[in-house]
């Protein structure tokens, strides 16, 4: 086990905990999770994500981590997920990792071979190619965005209209590189994890985000909503990333893959983790 990759002794400060977006999207995305989370007296910081690729995000946020002085709970969404998937191999204080519909590839995996292997992922049909100068040569290179008329029905389905449109303008586009790039060895392989997967992903995919929440033996909580689901569900997503708090100090106990949470009567409380409850109006727009 690669000792540069384990949970730091020290827990006796409080982790910070870091919320990284994805892709066509910003840090302002995860505005209402941070809201919730400094109410509860949480040290947050939702750093920029370059969206230029897989080694050159993943460095950038790893010099992001190394700066933070003490433990860290790492929080991807989307494409984040990849970004911390990578980043956390680089960084000795991160404790564990949440993925909220987000990617956790295996070291060589393209996300563009796992997107196209999704059933419930209509991204591809939606995407525009776009072109921006690298640095690197003459020739331009490609990045994606996600067509305005499609962007609700691919990406945010359960927000208002008004609010996808101002998300669908001021989205940011990715690289191809973040598609194209292999991922590399995965910080999930030896860190707990959390995941939280929702049941109308349509950019992801659910059946993606599922199956590698499953292989990265997290503990995963289902959702109805969309990709967006911490700007929709802001509540639950919050819940699930307090839980990860709570529990990075216990042991873990050997077992087979977690499956799915199941709610119980408490859960399904208004605003409960594992319910479709929660679903605060009061997101950001992104």
């Amino acid at each position: 086990m690669d000792a540069s990759v384990q949970p730091s002794e020290s827990t006796t400060t409080s982790p910070t905990i870091v919320l990284v977006h994805g892709a066509f999207a910003d840090a302002s995305s995860w505005n209402g999770v941070v809201e919730r989370l400094q109410r509860e007296g949480c040290t947050v910081v939702a750093p920029p994500n370059p969206l230029r690729g897989i080694a050159a995000d993943a460095a950038y946020l790893a010099g992001v981590l190394r700066q933070i002085d003490g433990p860290v709970l790492l929080v991807g969404h989307s494409y984040g997920g990849a970004s911390i998937t990578n980043a956390a191999t680089r960084a000795s204080n991160v404790l564990g990792l949440v993925y909220v519909s987000g990617f956790a590839p295996d070291e060589g995996e393209q996300l563009i071979e796992v997107e196209n292997g999704s059933t419930d992922s209509v991204l591809n049909t939606a995407l525009m190619q776009l072109q921006y100068p690298d640095g690197q040569g003459a020739e331009p290179a490609v990045e994606f965005a996600i067509d305005p008329a499609l962007f609700r029905e691919t990406f945010a389905a359960d927000l208002p209209p008004e609010q996808t449109a101002v998300m669908a303008a001021t989205q940011r586009p990715v690289a191809a590189a973040a598609f194209t790039e292999p991922s590399g060895p995965p910080a999930w392989k030896n860190l707990p994890c959390w995941a939280v997967v929702a049941t109308g992903d349509k950019a992801a995919g659910s059946d993606v985000v599922r199956s590698m929440a499953q292989r990265a033996g997290a503990e995963i909580v289902e959702l109805e909503g969309s990709h967006v689901i911490m700007i929709s569900q802001p509540d639950a997503v919050t819940d699930v990333i307090l839980t990860a708090l709570r529990r990075l100090g216990r042991p873990r106990a050997a077992s087979a893959v977690p499956g799915p949470r199941t709610a119980t009567d408490e859960d399904r409380r208004p605003g409960a983790v594992g319910t479709g409850a929660g679903t605060g109006g009061d997101g950001p727009r992104a």
